[in-house]
Parts: structure tokens; C-alpha cells; sequence
């Protein structure tokens, strides 16, 4: 009997711990499908969905003869999710392998199961990724990746600028069209079986492509001019140098060089400093080429013809400010021609001081674009630097008209010479012809001299090529007419103007002035031995211009200097 109570009393006991269990089980199957079932059907259906965003692909950078500045490569990039990848160490070796990434690290970054992400390869070639694929490793996939490639190097990589990793313009054209260029990704809600592949599409988004972007800029021209500036830099021992070449009568910039430049591939190696765009962004005194401005107002308020005549004594005073000549010269007569082709600093400050005026110089300073942006479409513009008229001191019309106390960009001086090519109508500098199939924009023009004055002053400048004393003889062509203007300008300091803050020398010019085709400007900044914009920025004028010439085909005007 006391066993038989005994084994009763087991089987009781069993049987509650039964019901207990079966109970705990009832209540968690209810809590379950009652209380959690939303929760984690939504966790179940993240486990098995995936959204993929598909990147599109960046349009290509052009130059205006169809060379390509910026390319996209396809590329394939493989990762990992760690949490899911069965073999560590064999994906790890395998990568190293075919894809020759180092094994080690990506080992140490597979073992860790808290990442759901690690890149196995970045921006892969797409046959060796393929070929690494097909091991089938559990928890490594892959998705198509474009990168980008700027295939003429260092040509014009300051204007094309750089996009980044994410495919996201950072600099030049890449940054000011970006939007175009990017496109719109599209995206894919997927599902995966329990071993992370994909087994259905449930959803889609297409691709938009990126534009492509055409420019002004000629790849040729463009190549040369930077030859030449690197070969003037190197000559003159200069720190850098900058060079436009323009086409007056539409804007189109055909060339902005600088040097020293870099490669585009290499641009996150490259210091920030070295990728700008100076044209644009970067301030200067012009010197004697500001010239142009006072003599602009001075002929076109009527006050002076190029005949009309001036006392020049060997310096002179305004205010605190003893103005002298390039030259030491005695008491001189000469006229308003020859002020410009020698670039008289005495001769410009004693027209701008006696005749002009500060209100109605600024108002000119004005009409020629200076102190505000030309609009270029480019990211950075600087729009100069002019000191406001309530800010005039005595001094001050003692040194502007001579391009001193003022900055300029070269871009803007550039297209304020232009405008004397164009027969007098300013017209907007610009980079981009089109996007895609569409023409980007309505260029702005306005007249700034008369076409009487506008004659006159090319008349002028292409004295300051052509005549004797003058400064700018360096950058005569053969078989051409050139109208231009040198400038050496003074850079200044912490304490003032001093020689060992070094010079910025210029020449600025036109070719062949009875019809401009080429609107050329060069700036070489701290050049040693020599610093006058004659010497040094009008030879390097002259070659950039004779191989432009050439390479357009452009017919000479006047045949007769062919055998100089």
C-alpha cells in the first residue's frame, strides 16, 4: 500500500508539472500571437525585406570638341555581414587572394559579430570581384558602384574640380553641377531566404541618370597654357601663375590655367590650397593694367581726346603720396596715347586727379564690373576688393587709378578687357555651354564704352604693343595686330607696399585686333629676377596666343610683320 501511495504521488506530481508546463506554453503562444504578433511579424519581415538603394550613375564632364574631363567607371564594391559570414578566416584569405586586399584586418573586422557591415573591397575590378563571388561565401554579396576617373590628368583640374567617394561633387564644375550630374538613385525592396539571398523583387524605383556637362574649355588650349605657365614659373623662379583665354564676343572661357597644378585623380592627397581656382577666387592688384579704367572715363566724359597733351613732371604729390615712373625722367610732354603705352603712372593719377575725379571714377570702376561678381558659374567667385567712396582718404585717387589700392580677380579683368575686344558690350564669362540637351543659361551683355571710344582705345593699347618706348613690345606676334596692356603691380604687406613683398606681373591683351578672336590674359605672381608684366607675363602672352592662333586657324591681319 505505501508503495502504491508513493507511485500515486508521483504520478500527481508529474502530472501537475505537465499542466504547468502545458499552461507556461498556452500563456506564451497567446502572449505571442496576441500581445507581440505585430512586433514581430515587423522584426520577421526586416529579417526576410531588404530596401537597396541603386545608385545612378554621375554624367561625364566634356570639353567643347567632345574630349572627356570626368568619367564614371563601373565598378564592383563586395561586402560582408559579419553576423552572418560562417568562415572568417577562408573569405578573409580568398579576398587576399583574388582581390589582393590585405587578409589580416579584414579578418579582425569579420570576427566581429556586432557589425552588420564591413567592405570586403571598395570600388573592385568587376571580373575579379565575379570571380571571388562565385565561392559562395554565406554573408558576402555585392552591388554595382561607379567611380570616379578624370582621364587628362592634371589638364584644367582646378576647373573640373573633384567629386568624392559617395560620388558627390566637392570642387570646380563637379560642385556647381552636381545636382545635374548626379542624377536621382532609384531603390529595390527585395526579399531573402534564410541564407541572405535574394529569392524575389517586390518593389522598384527606376534610375534617373546623371547629365553631362559640356564646356567652354578646349583641351588643346588648355594644355598649352598650362606648358606655358609652367615654363614661365619655372623660368622666372615665380610661386605661381594663372592664365584665361577668352573668346570676347560670347564669354566663352576657352582656357584657365594655372601653375602649379595637380592630377584630379589624386585630389584627397592634394592640399586644399593648391585646387583652387585662383582665376576666381583669388585677389590681386592690378597695377598698370587699371589703367584702362581712368582713361575709359576720361575720353568718354569728353574731357581728354588720345591727342590731348600733358606736363609730366618727374614725380608728383597727392596728398602723402609722392607718385613717381617706372623710369626716372625729367619735366615731359606727353599725350594721353602715350600715358597709356607707357604706362605713366604720373600721366594716369594727374588725368583720374584733375579731370575725373573720385565720384565719377568709382561710378566707372562700377560700369566695368569691379567690386561684384561677373557671375561665371563657377563655386567661390571673389567679387574683388574696392574701398567704398566714404572711405576715400586724400591719397586715395593717388594710387587707384594706377591699380593700386584695389583688387581685382582675374576673371573680372579678363572680361573688362574683353569687352574693349567686343567693340565695347560686356559679355558674362562662362564655363558651360549646355547640360545634357539643354542650353544652360541666357549669357548677360552690356555696353560699357561707346563704339567711338572703344576704336580709340584699342587704337590705344595696341600702341602699347606696337611703339617704340613702349611697354608691352614683348608680345607682338608676327603676321598679327596685338592691343594690350602690361601691369606690375605691387603686393602689399603687414607695414605697406615694399619690393620684398614681391611683384605680380600681367599682361592682358587682344589678337588680331581688327577683329578679336582670343581675349588673353596672364598673371605671374613673386616672379624673381625680372618683375615687370613687360618682361615676364608678355612673352608667355605671345606664346599662348601664336599656338592658339595656329590651332584656330586664325588668318593674319597684317602680313607685312610675317618675316619679323
Amino acid at each position: 500500500m505505501r508503495k502504491d501511495r508513493l507511485a500515486n504521488r508521483r504520478i500527481r506530481l508529474l502530472l501537475a508539472l505537465l499542466l504547468l508546463a502545458f499552461a507556461g506554453t498556452f500563456l506564451r503562444a497567446v502572449w505571442l500571437q496576441g500581445v507581440s504578433a505585430a512586433r514581430l511579424g515587423k522584426m520577421a519581415e526586416r529579417q526576410h525585406r531588404e530596401t537597396i538603394a541603386i545608385p545612378a550613375g554621375r554624367g561625364a564632364i566634356y570639353d567643347r570638341t567632345g574630349i572627356q574631363l570626368a568619367i564614371g567607371e563601373q565598378t564592383t564594391t563586395v561586402y560582408a555581414d559579419p553576423s552572418e559570414v560562417r568562415q572568417p578566416r577562408a573569405v578573409a584569405l580568398a579576398a587576399h587572394q583574388i582581390l589582393h586586399v590585405p587578409a589580416n584586418p579584414l579578418y579582425q573586422a569579420l570576427l566581429d559579430r556586432k557589425s552588420r557591415f564591413v567592405y570586403v573591397d571598395r570600388f573592385g575590378d568587376p571580373k575579379l570581384a565575379a570571380a571571388f563571388l562565385k565561392k559562395g561565401f554565406a554573408g558576402v554579396s555585392s552591388y554595382p558602384e561607379e567611380k570616379r576617373s578624370y582621364p587628362q590628368g592634371s589638364v584644367a583640374a582646378q576647373v573640373v574640380g573633384y567629386a568624392g567617394t559617395d560620388d558627390t561633387g566637392l570642387g570646380g564644375l563637379e560642385l556647381q553641377y552636381n545636382k545635374q550630374l548626379a542624377g536621382r538613385p532609384g531603390k529595390q525592396t527585395i526579399v531573402r531566404d534564410p541564407f541572405g539571398r535574394a529569392i524575389d523583387v517586390l518593389s522598384a524605383t527606376p534610375v534617373h541618370e546623371g547629365q553631362d556637362v559640356f564646356t567652354t574649355i578646349d583641351h588643346a588650349i588648355q594644355t598649352n597654357a598650362e606648358q606655358v605657365l609652367r615654363s614661365t614659373v619655372a623660368q622666372f623662379h615665380a610661386r605661381s601663375a594663372t592664365a584665361i583665354v577668352l573668346d570676347p564676343s560670347n564669354g566663352d572661357v576657352l582656357a584657365l590655367a594655372q601653375a602649379p597644378g595637380y592630377n584630379a585623380n589624386d585630389a584627397n592627397k592634394v592640399p586644399l590650397a593648391e585646387q583652387r581656382n585662383r582665376a576666381v577666387t583669388d585677389v590681386y592688384e592690378p597695377g598698370s593694367t587699371f589703367k584702362l579704367v581712368t582713361i575709359s572715363a576720361a575720353l568718354s566724359l569728353g574731357l581728354v581726346t588720345p591727342s590731348t597733351t600733358f606736363t609730366i613732371p618727374p614725380e608728383l604729390r597727392v596728398a602723402d603720396r609722392v607718385i613717381h615712373d617706372a623710369e626716372p625722367h625729367g619735366t615731359e610732354t606727353l599725350t594721353v596715347a602715350q600715358i597709356l603705352a607707357r604706362s605713366s603712372n604720373i600721366g594716369a593719377v594727374t588725368i583720374a586727379e584733375k579731370l575725373v575725379g573720385p565720384r565719377r571714377l568709382m561710378e566707372w570702376i562700377r560700369r566695368f564690373g569691379f567690386g561684384r561678381d561677373t557671375g561665371i558659374d563657377f563655386p567661390g567667385e571673389s567679387p574683388g576688393l574696392v574701398l567704398p567712396l566714404s572711405q576715400w582718404s586724400g591719397s586715395t585717387i593717388g594710387n587707384v587709378p594706377i591699380g593700386q589700392g584695389i583688387a581685382v580677380t582675374p576673371i573680372q579683368l579678363a572680361s573688362a578687357y574683353a569687352a574693349i575686344a567686343n567693340g565695347g558690350v560686356w559679355v558674362q564669362p562662362h564655363l558651360v555651354s549646355r547640360v545634357g540637351g539643354r542650353v544652360v543659361r541666357h549669357v548677360e551683355r552690356r555696353r560699357i564704352v561707346s563704339p567711338r571710344i572703344d576704336a580709340e582705345l584699342k587704337s590705344m593699347l595696341t600702341g602699347v604693343v606696337d611703339e617704340h618706348l613702349a611697354t608691352g613690345t614683348e608680345a607682338q606676334i608676327p603676321g598679327y595686330t596685338v592691343a594690350g596692356k602690361t601691369g606690375t603691380g605691387q603686393i602689399p604687406g603687414p607695414h605697406g607696399y615694399s619690393a620684398s613683398n614681391g611683384y605680380m606681373a600681367s599682361f592682358v591683351g587682344m589678337v588680331p585686333v581688327s577683329h578679336p578672336r582670343l581675349l588673353i590674359l596672364v598673371v605671374v605672381n613673386r616672379p624673381q629676377q625680372a618683375i615687370f608684366g613687360g618682361v615676364v607675363a608678355a612673352p608667355a602672352f605671345a606664346q599662348i596666343a601664336k599656338f592658339d592662333l595656329q590651332y584656330l586657324a586664325v588668318p593674319p591681319d597684317d602680313p607685312k610683320t610675317l618675316s619679323k
